[in-house]
């Protein structure tokens, strides 16, 4: 196997007294699309700003394309992109003008520079308004030249820092996607730092969860919540349609593997020792009650991150 792209090795970092990071061991293979989740203050723009060697750990290493990032922060800087949450840009600029400028700092020429600039505008979405001055920009452009503006420097990691915060649904929606396909378009490697879960998953191939300083769990969506939730009873929902004062309780409760079950109107839900959805089914159609939906329990990242937020809250 190919060395990690991104490897954090018991990397530790404190402020005084006070840990910001601690002993934190994370890898990151290429083309990954990882989220790193957990609310403001977990450490998570500490984490980041080590990688770029922005900030010296206390102790640990991190090695981005295997490069230290402590003693050889400008060559870790050649390989990554970084994006901010609030992209900063020359006003009184175009966006082709503010590419430009970053292209010609990175080594291309004036034409390159600005062949390159207008192929990213493209890319991005933004080659209607290429003679708008940046200061007109919306908050959603602004981000998506951003990406322009991290592209541009051909980077083999892009890290996005709360990349999404001031945008509106649809321009969540859109820059989401962006991710998506330039990474799978590229092979770039993505690291994606968020407190937004929905937006985690929708697009993150693992997930890291950080609380306190600490990581507490990583890995994929389904992993995670099997290790969570195994020991757990499935919860499978039915919902009938039937005029009749039809009770299914006892009917229910005799399939083998139902532990328990809840009645609401027409709706009941089931607690199960394993995957009865098939006998459910079976049970109510032949009680001659009509089956309108039957559904069951998919945990989620919500689910995942509150059951591990908890747990941070009380160990910390």
């Amino acid at each position: 196997m190919d060395a990690p792209v991104i490897q954090l090795t018991d990397l530790t970092k404190k402020y005084g007294a006070f840990t910001a990071v601690n002993q934190l061991n994370l890898t990151i293979q290429k083309g990954e699309i990882f989220g790193l989740l957990g609310p403001n203050g977990a450490g998570k723009s500490t984490t980041i700003l080590m990688m770029l060697g922005l900030t010296d750990p206390t102790s640990g290493e991190v090695k981005v394309c295997d490069i230290n990032s402590t003693t050889h922060p400008l060559e870790v800087k050649r390989k990554v992109g970084y994006l901010p949450d609030d992209v900063g840009f020359y006003d009184d600029r175009t966006g082709v003008e503010n590419l430009i400028y970053t292209a010609e700092l990175n080594g291309f020429s004036r034409v390159s520079a600005r062949e390159k600039a207008e192929e990213l505008l493209i890319k991005v979405g933004l080659e209607v308004d290429t003679k708008k001055k940046t200061g007109k920009y919306s908050r959603g452009m602004r981000q998506r030249l951003g990406l322009a503006d991290v592209l541009i420097k051909q980077p083999e990691v892009i890290i996005l820092d709360e990349p999404t915060s001031g945008l509106d649904p649809a321009g969540v929606h859109e820059f989401m996607n962006l991710i998506v396909q330039l990474s799978r378009e590229q092979g770039l490697t993505v690291l994606f730092s968020s407190h937004h879960l929905h937006q985690v998953q929708q697009v993150c191939d693992r997930v890291g969860i950080f609380v306190g300083g600490h990581l507490l769990a990583e890995g994929d969506i389904p992993s995670l919540s099997q290790k969570l939730f195994a020991g757990e009873p499935f919860v499978i929902e039915a919902h009938v349609d039937s005029d009749q004062e039809v009770d299914l309780t006892s009917c229910l409760q005799n399939i083998n593997g139902v532990l328990n079950v809840a009645k609401q109107n027409r709706l009941y839900r089931m607690g199960c020792s394993k995957d009865v959805t098939p006998d459910i089914a079976r049970s109510i159609v032949q009680s001659g009650v009509g089956l309108t939906g039957l559904y069951k329990k998919e945990y989620g990242l919500d689910d995942i991150y509150n059951r591990y937020f908890e747990g941070g809250k009380k160990n910390g």
